[in-house]
């Protein structure tokens, strides 16, 4: 079902809502600017329906947050130090938007497009969107698509695609944040599994300044289920973020097969499970969520949402030692990357 709201987005034209539906209920509403998940209705085992995505009261409103809330991110997620480039012996300038740093694609990211809706039913939409060269400081055209499908086993199956015609790094991911509990209360009191080894440590800006660490005896250590909440701050690694905001190495290793991550409701009466292709995922618990437009109420607080977003450590461009495949992408090759989000009720 596709739906056109009365107030136009900053091109003119009217936002675009598409809503997904299966045969168990769960209902799913995205728009094509930014490529933005806006809603995910689970149905609960006693009848009720649970909203589990943050997100705003309308369409208009997310153009006034700066939290990524469900967008489309391009063609850089994370960060890049000094929004530097470099390509054999040249270094290339990118558009920064965080100090000196880019984050997340630049000042104009994919998240501030209209993408095009290319093919949309009931069970899938997949939008479009072309890059110039020299989009953001980026090198050479870009041309992605965004695959969002709801499955019949309650996932959200997001497939995103890219080809450059110029050596270029990408990293696109979708920035949700989810809180089982009903989109409202501290997701600290959420139970979190994550798979990984090994995390990369940063500083206040969300850089990486050393290597990979072992999450052995440390508070970023989830491979056995705790509580968000049980070691927050207990170190200087989260102090200086204010929380977790890391990337974490996973075991699966781009195994979609795998689960990555699990995440329970504070009440354990719904489960989140993540699948991805994606070598990293970013464990980011919402630490300045705090003014965000809230579709409940006025506004988010911190720590209202957690966001497990997929794709390369942070910086990857400016650190090909990492163990992780390159995130350069060449011309002629395909990008490809695949994260599911499966709830279950229980």
């Amino acid at each position: 079902m596709l739906k056109q709201t009365p107030t136009p987005a900053p091109d003119g034209q009217p936002f675009h809502l598409t809503t997904l539906r299966n045969g168990a209920g769960m209902v799913v509403t995205l728009m094509d600017w930014g490529a933005t998940l806006l809603s995910c209705r689970v149905p609960m085992k006693d009848g009720s329906v649970r909203e589990t995505l943050l997100g705003c009261a309308s369409p208009e409103q997310y153009l006034q947050q700066s939290a990524y809330l469900g967008a489309t991110i391009g063609r850089y997620a994370n960060r890049i130090a000094g929004g530097k480039l470099k390509l054999k012996e040249t270094t290339l300038q990118l558009q920064t938007n965080q100090g000196d740093n880019q984050l997340h694609g630049g000042p104009e990211g994919f998240d501030k497009r209209r993408w095009r809706i290319m093919i949309q039913n009931e069970h899938e939409v997949i939008y479009a969107l072309d890059s110039s060269d020299g989009d953001q400081g980026f090198p050479g055209e870009l041309k992605t698509t965004a695959r969002y499908a709801l499955t019949e086993d309650n996932r959200i199956s997001i497939e995103l695609r890219a080809s450059v015609d110029k050596p270029c790094p990408v990293n696109l991911t979708n920035h949700a944040y989810f809180n089982l509990d009903g989109s409202q209360g501290d997701i600290r009191q959420h139970r979190l599994q994550l798979l990984a080894d090994s995390y990369l440590p940063v500083d206040a800006n969300g850089l990486p300044r050393v290597g990979l660490k072992d999450v052995a005896g440390s508070s970023f250590d989830f491979r056995e289920p705790k509580l968000i909440g049980q070691d927050f701050l207990s170190d200087a690694d989260q102090q200086a973020v204010k929380g977790y905001d890391h990337a974490f190495l996973l075991q699966a290793k781009g195994d979609i097969g795998q689960p990555v991550a699990r995440v329970w409701s504070s009440d354990d009466k719904l489960e989140m499970k993540v699948y991805t292709t994606a070598p990293a995922l970013q464990f980011y618990s919402g630490n300045y969520l705090a003014g965000t437009p809230a579709r409940e109420q006025g506004s988010y607080d911190d720590w209202n949402g957690l966001a497990l977003e997929s794709g390369f450590l942070a910086d990857s461009p400016n650190h090909p030692e990492w163990p992780q495949p390159d995130c350069w992408l060449q011309p002629g090759e395909a990008y490809l990357s695949v994260t599911e989000y499966q709830f279950l009720a229980q």
